[in-house]
């Protein structure tokens, strides 16, 4: 840890503690030895102005006090990255929710939300307008059926819905049981066990039509089942993998694909020449050939060859589109 994240860290762990934290255990947390824990100790009380109570000897241990512990916090924005985003999104779809049942209750929140990211040493409002969100490739949904649908997921009900994929825009009608909701790079999909298949499938909810509620309870299949099945692979249509995919990216664009997160289980390696070499598990290739796309002619599918082979089909296609006469 830095020591950014350590005071974070230690501010964190003393202001949950009902009782004093022992030392062994602040610098176990903390990751760090006895001399940088009592230095982080002495700035976080002394320049930072926390309320710290100590315990000296040989059982030392360290707390806030009681009532000021509960009012003190960091001064200035002491929010990681993923917290930020986090609150500024939740304050996104507060706005976004407009005047309707959930307002009323839904102000506190924002107020909550306001104070969080507000100046906790003098109290003043930071102009968080100054920080935007923006919504990427979000589709339209209709509200009646993500209500339907997210009421069964949470009730445990099994599902009856016609969908009609994107990919042949054929309608199918499919009784499932619904297993849980994701929400995927601003669209929401629907994982479920298919009863008329017998297999877990994911759709998207905006393909979901006349979705009804049945009394049957729905089948429960297992975390690690679900994550196994759909979850293992590259993208949202995922299924278990049946490749890992090879691609290498130029000088110019590897500087951004090697901070990149493709995949949990990715392989980067930078090659001599300075290029990078990224390896991702997929099932579907769909929508990793689109993602590599979107790198042009800084990006090149290595293997395995039946992937690399669907890439130059692609490619192909798009400049055939090129070479007819409009």
């Amino acid at each position: 840890m830095d020591r950014y994240e350590r005071i974070l860290t230690l501010h964190r762990l003393l202001k949950s503690a009902h009782y004093p934290v022992p030392l062994p255990r602040l610098m176990d947390e903390l990751e760090c030895s006895r001399a940088t824990l009592y230095r982080d100790v002495a700035f976080l009380r002394d320049a930072l102005g926390a309320p710290i109570e100590s315990a000296g000897g040989e059982h030392a241990a360290f707390c806030y006090a009681v009532g000021e512990g509960e009012r003190f916090e960091l001064p200035g924005l002491w929010l990681t990255s993923d917290e930020l985003a986090a609150l500024l999104a939740l304050n996104e779809l507060i706005g976004r929710s407009g005047p309707g049942v959930l307002a009323g209750a839904l102000a506190p929140f924002k107020a909550r939300i306001e104070h969080l990211l507000s100046d906790q040493g003098t109290g003043k409002t930071l102009p968080i307008e100054r920080i935007r969100v923006i919504a990427w490739g979000e589709r339209k949904l209709d509200q009646q059926v993500f209500r339907v649908v997210a009421g069964s997921v949470l009730e445990r009900k099994q599902l009856r819905f016609r969908y009609r994929a994107r990919t042949t825009n054929s309608d199918s009608h499919r009784r499932v049981s619904p297993q849980r909701l994701t929400h995927y790079r601003d669209n929401w999909y629907l994982d479920v066990w298919d009863h008329d298949r017998e297999a877990l499938r994911s759709f998207a909810v905006d393909r979901i039509a006349e979705p009804q509620a049945l009394d049957e309870a729905a089948r429960d299949v297992p975390e690690q089942e679900l994550n196994d099945a759909l979850a293992s692979s590259y993208g949202i249509f995922a299924g278990k993998p049946k490749a890992w995919a090879t691609l290498r990216f130029s000088q110019h664009a590897a500087r951004w694909v090697a901070d990149e997160h493709w995949h949990s289980q990715q392989k980067g390696e930078w090659l001599p020449d300075g290029r990078y070499e990224l390896q991702v598990p997929y099932s579907n290739s769909k929508e990793l050939l689109m993602d590599v796309l979107k790198y042009g002619p800084d990006a090149e599918v290595v293997a395995p060859l039946s992937l690399r082979e669907e890439m130059k089909i692609q490619l192909q296609l798009a400049l055939g589109g090129y070479q007819s006469e409009k």
